[in-house]
């Protein structure tokens, strides 16, 4: 083989390659519902929070 010929082979399988892991990360890198969930509750609760935090301020430090 030479040189020209490696290169076809990986002109052609690199990019399969490449998004057969892509495919591969994107279904392992998901949550279950119940993580979204859990994240989701603690990210109203962190609003809430905030929310109350600047409406004490703006009240001049009276919640």
């Amino acid at each position: 083989m030479d040189l020209s010929n490696i290169q076809g082979v990986m002109v052609i399988v690199g990019p399969i390659l490449l998004a057969i892991a892509i495919a591969w990360a994107m279904l392992h890198n998901r949550g279950s519902r119940k993580d979204v969930a859990h994240t989701e509750a603690a990210t109203r609760e962190r609003y809430d929070q905030q929310d109350r935090e600047d409406k004490a301020r703006q009240n001049g430090g009276v919640a």
